[in-house]
């Protein structure tokens, strides 16, 4: 990799981590422990993403990729063959999320008008079934509890019935739901920098990847901004997921075949512009 190469990647990575420490500190994960997963990630990459396909990867290899010692390298795959909660595929939000997609695409849980119906929380065609097919072990309640928690559900005073508000489970604040998002998110992003930074080299069509961006605009016109963005991003997003959602293998039963993880993400972001000491932008 030449200098400049080097150094234009530095300044990427350093714009990455600088959000994700202030984040980290926030939550008490000291420097040690995020090193720790750091040589866990690296060590992961050596021995999965650059085998060669004819041999088994081995310590020494990932040793000379990654800069550490072949002890250390062990010690980390031992760790990764264990538990490791990264590779979660059905977290808590990922059940509170499929519960709302099933609400929205299932026609057995839908209007005659094709939208949401209102369910009652036991019985058949009810909130209950619904959680029981699309959440895993979750209980009922206690996905109740957490989509009223978010806005996501109303519950009618007099007539007991579930009223979806919202076609999307989006939690809040730094709870579990929330940093499991984001470790989800930011590792879309991250693969799909990485993918269509080389995808020439490699003869594959790049991903669609697209940021508007403005740095010169006024204070005042930022909280209808806001409020556009996310209506419209939202409205877009609706959109696309009325088309996808019904070929989702849990809502079609759809069987065999390989699966594929796909979507798109959209994401607002808003930060003062900094000036130097001579007034100009930095």
């Amino acid at each position: 990799m030449t200098d400049a190469k080097t150094k234009s990647l530095h300044q990427a990575l350093f714009r990455i981590l600088r959000p994700m420490a202030r984040l980290l500190l926030r939550n008490g994960i000291p420097f040690g422990e995020f090193s720790e997963l750091v040589k866990r990630a690296y060590v992961e990459a050596a021995l999965e993403d650059f085998a060669d396909g004819r041999r088994k990867p081995t310590d020494s290899r990932a040793a000379v990729m990654t800069g550490l010692t072949r002890k250390e390298v062990r010690k980390q795959r031992e760790i990764l063959a264990g538990e490791n909660p990264v590779r979660e595929t059905t977290s808590h939000a990922n059940r509170a999320s499929r519960v709302v997609s099933g609400w929205v695409h299932d026609t057995g849980f839908q209007a005659s008008n094709g939208e949401p119906a209102a369910l009652a929380f036991e019985g058949p065609g009810s909130f209950s079934e619904l959680v029981r097919k699309y959440s895993g072990d979750m209980t009922p309640r206690a996905v109740l509890d957490e989509l009223q928690r978010v806005g996501v559900v109303s519950v009618d005073v007099d007539s007991g019935q579930l009223h979806l508000k919202q076609r999307a489970y989006v939690p809040t604040g730094d709870s579990e739901e929330m940093l499991q998002i984001f470790g989800e998110d930011v590792s879309d992003l991250v693969a799909t920098i990485d993918h269509n930074l080389v995808s020439g080299e490699h003869g594959q069509q790049p991903l669609f990847q697209r940021t508007l961006t403005y740095n010169g605009i006024p204070p005042d016109v930022i909280s209808e901004w806001r409020e556009r963005a996310a209506r419209q991003s939202q409205a877009l997003l609706e959109e696309l997921d009325s088309w996808l959602g019904p070929h989702d293998r849990g809502v079609s039963g759809r069987e065999g075949g390989e699966s594929v993880r796909t979507g798109l993400s959209i994401f607002y972001f808003e930060e003062p512009v900094q000036m130097n000491k001579s007034g100009d932008k930095k």
